[in-house]
């Protein structure tokens, strides 16, 4: 399930480091997080749906490397992404 391209364009701006930035690990942790939020709602209404089980899994995990790299990077930037995504450590 992709997210309509003004989303994803609303939350490039947002998490940007600079103006044409889009791979940052902010950014890239950030999209990951709306859809992961999308596609829990869907599972919400479609238990059955196991293709997007698997995406999800498979976006969470990913989303979970991105943040174990942030962190082992350290300057606060993982603490400021949790605060503002509200993540659990």
């Amino acid at each position: 399930m992709a997210l309509p391209k003004k989303e994803k364009e609303k939350i490039v701006k947002k998490f940007a480091q600079g103006k044409l930035d889009t791979g940052s690990p902010e950014v890239q942790i950030a999209l990951l997080d709306a859809e992961v939020n999308k596609l829990k709602k869907h599972l919400d209404e479609h238990k059955g749906d196991t293709a997007a089980k698997r995406g999800l899994l498979t976006k969470i995990a990913k989303r979970r490397r991105l943040l174990r790299y942030l962190d082992s990077r350290g300057e606060g930037r993982y603490e400021k992404l949790i605060k503002v995504l509200k993540l659990r450590k």
